[in-house]
């Protein structure tokens, strides 16, 4: 294996600035469920299709354990402002904190929106001109600054502006996390109530019968009666690795334009660094905690456009260094609270209706 060294700050500057530097940073890093490998694991679940598993040409299989979508939602809050009584987070400085404010002292972050600056609740407060005029600013002149200033995580994880300008950037920084040669598993339950009910008379014997056994029943579904659970979803067994990749697109990186493109494009990139390299979080959903194998340590690669691919030694503290650098050389917003308008909101529902029906018809 190729040694690897600690790229200098002009080496991370090349990876943002040179027009015929590398193509990408990768990292695939191999994951073990806490029970040890071979244990079951529960993938995320999708609407009529149960798991999302894919059988190869070659006989293989490959499970989704979380999508790309879903690991940019899991990492974008490592830049998020630690809520009030917990310790401090010292990234949260690194981009401005955008708060919606809704009802009486409730507000959600920027970076607790899945559609970012492209989600409904940004076009139902106050925000919605200013972001509507910085996707118009990429739009119109290929400017991304503005969207950087108010909202850089837009950039590293993509955003696309679908229900308003149709402004589309795409992600930087993509993390998704795979399982290799699957069988899937089944689970049947049997929930049995504490008490027999119809006997202390809240219902009848014969309303009992009826609806025991039956998931959908009234009573069933209020936990009165004894109701069988058959043939589940009950997890994966993956007989190949489990593994999260994490790719930074450097290409897409050098797209990005405006006014101080060069500390636009460094400070974008020092955000991804940081996202990418922080520590993995890997508690995905019920049945499914990950942590990286401590027998198979990880290693970044830099990917030259001929293919070639070169080790670098590219830790946490490294792309903090970097990104605060960076960040002091990009003016980005303050810090800043919007507030969620009902009216705004209903607006933009009904004219979603009209732009159905006009399709429809």
């Amino acid at each position: 294996m190729s040694s690897s060294k600690a790229p200098s700050q002009s080496t991370i500057h090349g990876w943002a600035d040179a027009p015929s530097g590398p193509v990408a940073l990768h990292l695939k890093q191999k994951l073990l469920p806490v029970e040890g490998e071979g244990a079951v694991v529960f993938p995320p679940t999708y609407a009529d299709v149960g798991y999302n598993i894919d059988a190869l040409s070659d006989g293989r299989s490959l499970a989704t354990i979380d999508s790309v979508g879903a690991q940019a939602n899991r990492i974008e809050p490592v830049f998020e402002k630690a809520p009030e009584g917990r310790p401090e987070n010292p990234l949260a400085d690194l981009v401005p904190q955008i708060d919606i404010e809704y009802g009486e002292g409730r507000a959600v972050s920027i970076l607790q929106t899945g559609h970012r600056l492209g989600d409904a609740l940004i076009r139902s407060s106050d925000l919605k001109d200013e972001a509507h005029a910085a996707f118009h600013a990429f739009l119109e002149d290929g400017d991304a600054s503005k969207l950087a200033r108010l909202a850089p995580t837009s950039l590293v994880f993509g955003v696309w502006d679908s229900r308003d300008t149709q402004a589309k950037l795409p992600r930087v920084l993509q993390s998704v996390v795979r399982a290799w040669d699957v069988d899937e598993l089944r689970r049947s339950a049997q929930y049995n109530p504490p008490i027999d009910y119809s006997g202390l008379e809240v219902f009848s014997e014969e309303d009992k019968e009826k609806q025991e056994g039956d998931p959908k029943s009234p009573l069933a579904k209020r936990g009165f009666v004894h109701v069988p659970a058959p043939d589940a979803l009950g997890g994966i067994v993956a007989n190949g690795p489990i593994e999260r990749s994490i790719t930074i697109n450097l290409i897409a990186l050098r797209r990005l334009d405006g006014q101080d493109g060069e500390a636009l494009r460094r400070y974008i990139l020092g955000l991804c660094l940081v996202a990418a390299s922080a520590p993995f979080d890997g508690f995905l959903r019920q049945g499914c905690l990950l942590t990286p194998d401590p027998d198979a340590p990880s290693q970044w690669h830099v990917v030259a456009r001929d293919g070639t691919r070169s080790p670098v030694d590219l830790t946490h503290e490294i792309a903090i260094e970097y990104a605060r650098k960076a960040r002091s050389s990009f003016s980005v917003s303050q810090d800043r609270s919007f507030t969620f308008d009902k009216k705004l909101a209903v607006a933009d529902a009904k004219a979603g209706d009209k732009k159905k029906g006009k399709k429809t018809k």
